[in-house]
């Protein structure tokens, strides 16, 4: 595991934004020890996970999990507190940065990354998020956005929040990879195809499976985008949510709306992603993506 370097001190600082403007007020940093350099020829594994609220999970052995899970960068979306809510214990996690991207609202949406491995920079202020829904690492190679995708199934008006923030992201990508290659991952709130849910044809209708948001995903692979997980796994029964009703979990009466995609140019220095059911405490399962 990297960035086992440590100095005993904790330093709190705003993170800088895209541009060389300040931060946003809704967003911010704590580092713990010395952070490893990127090396473009050792392995990276990166980690994607809706914990859903930081501190329900941290009551359910989060921080163990975090030091023993091996990524060397973990990306969590709906973490759903400020700063002056997070858990002590997982402010000063060693070795490792932790960026924080809250909403405006308290006690809702928000994401957040630990990285062992030292960005060029971090990209934070987007035009068209309010919502504390993204946040992204510069490094030498790539970038990676990790992404909280919104929800449309409380009203039309949020359908359409949820359609137009995929077309903003998927704008912004195109941008930026006319420099270097782009990976993204989250809950992205949608399952792609009747293979990625339990019961297909009974959700037709219901937002996260209709036509017109599975469409979207369809443009992002057009436009040269891989859904890594399927380049590794075409079986079914493979689901990244599920309802805590029923005891769906336990019945496997599941979703797969979380990924990793990357841009086919950059696909040959995949190794492997895979999910992890195994691992408990939210209504959704880490996505590992291994860079070779």
């Amino acid at each position: 595991m990297l960035g086992r370097h440590l100095e005993n001190k904790i330093k709190v600082s705003p993170c800088s934004g895209a541009q060389a403007s300040p931060a946003p007020q809704n967003s911010c940093e704590f580092s713990f020890g010395k952070l490893a350099p990127h090396r473009y020829n050792q392995a990276m594994q990166i980690i994607s996970w809706n914990v859903n609220g930081i501190r329900s999970i941290a009551k359910k052995n989060f921080r163990a999990w975090l030091s023993d899970c091996g990524a060397d960068i973990v990306c969590l979306q709906e973490i759903r507190a400020h700063e002056t809510q997070w858990p002590q214990e997982l402010l000063q996690v060693e070795g490792c940065k932790l960026e924080i991207k809250m909403s405006e609202r308290k006690g809702y949406s928000g994401v957040a990354i630990y990285s062992r491995v030292a960005p060029l920079r971090v990209l934070r202020d987007f035009d068209f998020d309010r919502e504390g829904r993204i946040l992204g690492l510069e490094f030498p190679d790539f970038y990676l956005f990790n992404v909280y995708f919104p929800n449309g199934k409380m009203s039309e008006e949020r359908l359409n929040y949820k359609l137009d923030f995929y077309e903003k992201f998927l704008q912004y990508c195109e941008k930026l990879r006319q420099k270097k290659s782009v990976i993204f991952c989250g809950d992205v709130n949608t399952a792609h195809k009747a293979i990625d849910l339990a019961r297909p044809k009974e959700n037709e209708k219901i937002s996260g499976f209709m036509p017109i948001e599975r469409k979207w995903l369809d443009k992002i692979v057009r436009a040269g985008y891989v859904d890594a997980f399927r380049e590794f796994d075409q079986s079914a029964e493979k689901y990244t949510w599920w309802s805590q009703r029923a005891g769906a979990r336990k019945r496997n009466v599941g979703w797969r709306i979380d990924y990793f995609f990357v841009n086919r140019e950059f696909l040959s220095h995949v190794k492997n992603c895979e999910i992890h059911p195994q691992v408990m405490g939210s209504d959704h399962c880490p996505v590992s993506l291994t860079l070779a």
